[in-house]
């Protein structure tokens, strides 16, 4: 069997992983073994990150919603609790996009609740 002599594969591997940490500090942007142990932090930090963007997104919304609804004398709890009970079936993001830009739409979307 012939053999394989792997130098240009393992520098094209070593390469690409050398791409991912760029703008890096230190020695994770040059060497290796550091620039690998950094991808799998980095890399796995990021996953959660999607994840926590969701959940920042939706406080931020019922920040929104919730301080349009106190200009307009009610809570957020019940204006959540009245819009389920009316059947309105807006979403979060929606709404605090109409209490910011449309107040006189959601004036009228929360007295239809109340």
């Amino acid at each position: 069997m012939t053999r394989v002599k792997r130098g240009v594969s393992a520098h094209k591997k070593r390469e690409k992983l050398l791409t991912y940490v760029k703008g890096f500090k230190w020695g994770r942007k040059t060497k290796e073994r550091a620039a690998k142990e950094a991808l799998l932090h980095a890399w796995s930090h990021a996953f959660q990150g999607r994840k926590q963007k969701k959940r920042d997104y939706r406080a931020l919304w019922v920040v929104q919603i919730n301080a349009a609804l106190r200009n307009l004398g009610t809570t957020y709890s019940k204006f959540i609790d009245g819009t389920k009970k009316a059947n309105i079936q807006i979403d979060r993001k929606v709404l605090s996009d109409i209490a910011r830009t449309a107040p006189n739409t959601f004036a009228q979307i929360v007295s239809k609740v109340k």
